[in-house]
């Protein structure tokens, strides 16, 4: 029964029991709410008294006691045999359905199954759509999906079993006795472009010392007229360990002998591009042994790519063992590598924006007006940097997707990809033509964004300002320990992390297929989620699952070591 405060404009009230209510009959309530009839006999009046008085204590113990129960139920949740509700302003209860009339309790009170009924209602309406996970927290449909594209994100390929495996044949280790021993020959390069350039040039300057059979004075790093970086192979690579490790393939010496320092070296031109080990034993060998000193510049990509299986191996011995950054660049490159990974799992981003990258590629940042102009003119006045085909319009280069993605690309196909905003990323790279504005459409969408000099302390960067290949050295460290890593250009730090990551067990390289996707960034009437869901299923096999290299001709063994330097030797050995 509820009672009235005259106090307060609410109500408050216990519900009792269908059950209970029925129990008792129409007098007994009756009695409860009518006053006692007088009697005119004196006995009959003091019967009448005694027995109303004490019906009215037991009732009144009754409810007052039922009463107690539905508090208690409140707080320590006993079986419900009292239903409670909170109070109500008088507007409310009068628009309630009736469970009090003019105080009085209707004995239709809710039985327990409407009483579900209701609780299924609340329980639909504040949980709707919510699904339990496994620590007890409820999430939504659509918390659950991005929940799952974040870990589909992170998901590392399958690498199928594939270990590096570097074992030279016979033939190989009876030939090496003679040429370790050289000393009557050598072999003199000069190696030029960016670090990464440089790196791919000193593994064929070992495979065609090997081919010779001459010794390799460590190469020589031709000054970098761009960036006007002087540094030495030792500045850059651990001289020692290099030749630790091709101690068995290559005698390697820091500088020609006092027997040779007076004789002149036979300087020929550079070779034609994909030569082959025949040719070089041709045109090269008799020269050297009358000699005894041969110089050779611009050996990128003149070997060929298709060589002996021995002559592979050694590409990958020296790209993935011998070619060790020097102690300082690795001390610094971990300390970043560190900090990055001090909060979870990190992208790497290498991006090509930089002013001479859009002058050589033949395209356009897409900026503004005034920068598409500097690089038009830049173009016009030096020719010879566009390396891209010269007859194709910077819209058809866009389309064939011999273009770099800009900012804006990258963000949506990493969103389209899964990648949640709390990503960290490392971007590695020169500064971006535009500066900050044109990294903005990145920075604005993934907010933890980092570069070296954002992670370095200025004294920590200081030793290595206005040395080029150093902080590309740097870049490539981190670039290399990252949970997954993409380009958003071809190139060669790309190529080399690339093969470094397949060779550590196939960690996820994002491969952008440009040339299929770029007409759907064109698309303006195309979906969000069909965009997603297109860009994921172009790309399921290009997140740097395991590939054969002699799937197609031409491919360099140091950006797809299988099966010359990996292989799988399971029982249960999947194909490619």
């Amino acid at each position: 029964m509820a009672k009235k405060n005259s106090n307060s404009k609410k109500q408050c009230y216990i519900s009792v029991p269908s059950q209970i209510i029925n129990s008792l009959s129409t007098s007994s309530l009756q009695s409860l709410l009518d006053s006692p009839k007088k009697s005119s006999k004196t006995y009959n009046k003091y019967l009448s008294l005694s027995t109303y008085r004490n019906s009215k204590k037991l009732w009144l113990l009754a409810i007052f006691l039922f009463g107690l129960l539905g508090m208690l139920k409140l707080n320590f949740n006993l079986n419900p045999l009292i239903v409670s509700y909170p109070c109500f302003s008088s507007q409310s209860l009068s628009q309630s359905q009736g469970l009090v009339s003019n105080g009085v309790l209707k004995s239709g009170v809710i039985d327990r199954e409407k009483e579900n009924v209701v609780e299924d209602v609340i329980m639909n309406d504040s949980v709707q759509s919510l699904k339990p996970i496994s620590n007890g927290v409820l999430k939504s449909d659509e918390g659950f999906e991005e929940e799952n594209e974040e870990v589909e994100f992170w998901k590392q390929p399958d690498g199928l079993g594939y270990k590096p495996c570097l074992d030279f044949s016979e033939d190989y280790r009876k030939a090496t006795t003679g040429i370790v021993t050289e000393r009557s020959k050598y072999l003199m390069v000069v190696v030029s472009g960016g670090m990464n350039q440089q790196r791919n040039q000193i593994v064929d300057a070992v495979v065609i010392a090997r081919i010779l059979g001459a010794a390799l004075v460590v190469p020589i790093l031709q000054v970098n007229v761009i960036w006007g970086d002087e540094s030495e192979f030792s500045d850059i690579f651990d001289l020692e360990h290099f030749k630790n490790v091709l101690a068995d393939d290559v005698h390697i010496v820091s500088s020609l002998p006092s027997t040779h320092l007076m004789t002149r070296p036979v300087e020929q031109k550079s070779p034609p591009h994909h030569v082959s080990p025949s040719w070089i034993r041709s045109r090269y060998l008799r020269k050297l042994r009358r000699e005894g000193v041969l110089l050779l510049r611009g050996l990128d990509s003149r070997l060929s790519k298709d060589l002996p299986s021995d002559l592979q191996k050694l590409r990958c011995k020296v790209a993935f063992r011998a070619l060790r950054f020097a102690p300082p660049i690795v001390e610094l490159g971990n300390k970043l590598t560190e900090r990055m990974r001090s909060k979870g799992q990190y992208l790497a981003l290498h991006l090509r924006m930089e002013k001479d990258v859009w002058v050589r590629t033949g395209c356009l940042p897409g900026l503004s007006p005034k920068y598409d102009e500097m690089i038009n003119n830049e173009r016009i006045q030096r020719p010879e940097l566009l390396t891209a085909r010269s007859n194709m319009s910077y819209h058809d280069r866009k389309l064939a997707g011999l273009c770099p993605l800009n900012a804006y690309e990258v963000m949506r196909f990493l969103k389209a990809l899964g990648a949640p905003r709390d990503t960290r990323i490392y971007w590695a790279g020169g500064q971006p033509l535009g500066g900050k504005e044109a990294l903005q459409p990145l920075t604005s969408e993934f907010p933890n964004f980092f570069n070296k000099e954002d992670l370095a302390l200025p004294s920590e960067l200081e030793p290595f300002a206005k040395k080029a290949s150093i902080m590309a050295a740097i870049d490539y460290i981190v670039c290399e320990s990252s949970d997954v890593f993409m380009p958003s250009h071809g190139g060669n730090m790309g190529h080399a992390i690339q093969g470094r990551r397949a060779y550590a067990g196939h960690k996820k390289y994002i491969t952008p297929n440009k040339r299929h996707m770029l007409p759907l960034f064109l698309d303006s009437s195309l979906p969000e989620p069909e965009f997603n869901r297109i860009i994921k299923e172009l790309h399921q096999d290009s997140l740097g699952q395991p590939e054969l290299r002699t799937s197609k001709v031409g491919r360099d063994v140091t950006k797809y070591p299988i099966p010359e330097c990996m292989c799988n030797n399971s029982s249960d050995a999947r194909t490619i």
